[in-house]
């Protein structure tokens, strides 16, 4: 079987002088490959294609049966790494918990203790007679969290 390790030896060498980070690796029983890659500005398909390219240059089909997959974190993916929170700053973002429940909001920080958005709201406030719109900063624990997800929009 190949090895995840190996992968991401070949993978490191080639992203090494790029904006470009792995997301994830992973070698399933039967030798199906598959390599996520992120970077602050995307990925481009060309360079998937180098990786797919440098992958296929250091493993012998001879020797054991592949299926190779390098693509981009996307979109509709859930955010893996400390380096994707970053890059999505100021977007706005779907967070569920580990209990079933979801709030949405503008991601304000990440760290490796906790994530906090920013949530519009309306509420009553004393003294008025309408609910106000007001800004609510929540902080969510990472051990919280089940998934990140970026709400794609088209404004």
């Amino acid at each position: 079987m190949i090895s995840e390790s190996k992968i991401a030896h070949i993978v490191e060498e080639e992203i090494a002088d790029t904006a470009y980070y792995i997301v994830e690796i992973k070698v399933s029983s039967s030798n199906q490959i598959r390599v996520i890659i992120d970077g602050n500005e995307g990925v481009k398909i060309d360079d998937c294609v180098a990786i797919s390219r440098a992958i296929e240059g250091q493993l012998d089909r001879d020797v054991e049966d592949y299926e190779l997959m390098v693509s981009s974190a996307g979109l509709d993916q859930p955010l893996k790494l400390l380096k994707q929170y970053q890059k999505h700053l100021g977007r706005e973002v779907k967070l569920t918990l580990n209990s079933g429940e979801w709030m949405k909001g503008i991601l304000h920080s990440a760290d490796e203790e906790e994530v906090v958005i920013q949530q519009q709201v309306k509420e009553k406030v004393e003294g008025k007679k309408k609910k106000q719109l007001i800004t609510k900063t929540m902080r969510v624990p990472q051990k919280e969290l089940k998934e990140t997800k970026v709400i794609i929009s088209f404004k």
